[in-house]
């Protein structure tokens, strides 16, 4: 069995979603730090032909909890609405809005303050709509160490799942080793999503935005093929 092990992000980019159709079980942390400055909760969207963020408020708290345990701000219940205006007057004229526009706004429309049940929502929404079957595994329901960190944590949820092999985004291959993983009975690979490009409207082309770029203009028939436009490596 082939997994995966991501944190959340907020309507990430076409890479995430190619690693959870790639494996047969995606485990979704969160039972690990939010970390600032990342993808857990903002993402980028084409605004006037240049990227811009979109950004869950989060309410104050200290630095060191885990991403469960993170809240969104009181101001998102009025922030939604400023958001969900910016991503029609983004992709009011793109020829899919009519399709995805509806399941968008039901992720965002979710009542739910917890970030970590907030986000993993809008993924399942995501993965709904593009009529991907991977099952999702919370990471804190799967019995391991707790105090194990980075590649010795993740060898302990394969084996705890039963999974042979590992699959990772191409920017961890220097954080874990092959050897280390294969003498626990766990093949690591890693995905690197292939360069591809679509019509933006008339825009250059601005690649790695948020999933909501990709399904505003694509068909699904076309982001299937976009699902399987990478390679991995041993």
């Amino acid at each position: 069995m082939k997994i995966a092990i991501m944190q959340p992000y907020f309507f990430p980019y076409i890479g995430y979603f190619q690693l959870i159709n790639a494996v047969d079980e995606f485990v979704v942390y969160d039972d690990i730090k939010y970390t600032k400055k990342g993808w857990i909760n903002r993402n980028r969207i084409l605004v006037d032909g240049k990227d811009s963020y979109i950004t869950l408020p989060l309410k104050m708290d200290s630095d060191y909890l885990d991403i469960r345990d993170r809240y969104l701000a009181k101001t998102w219940v009025a922030e939604r609405n400023k958001m969900l205006n910016r991503i029609i007057g983004a992709y009011g004229k793109a020829p899919y809005f009519t399709a995805v526009y509806p399941p968008v706004k039901k992720s965002i429309l979710f009542e739910d303050d917890n970030l970590f049940n907030f986000i993993l929502n809008s993924l399942l929404m995501v993965s709904e709509y593009l009529e991907i079957q991977t099952p999702f595994v919370v990471s804190s329901t799967i019995s391991v160490d707790r105090e194990l960190k980075s590649g010795k944590k993740v060898v302990e949820i394969c084996n705890a799942r039963e999974a042979d092999a590992y699959i990772n985004p191409i920017g961890g291959v220097e954080l874990y080793s092959k050897d280390n993983f294969k003498s626990k009975g766990v093949e690591l690979y890693f995905l690197k999503t292939n360069d591809f490009k679509y019509k933006q409207f008339n825009n250059e082309f601005i690649p790695f935005l948020s999933i909501i770029d990709v399904m505003m203009f694509n068909s699904k028939e076309e982001i299937k093929e976009y699902l399987t436009s990478y390679y991995t490596l041993l």
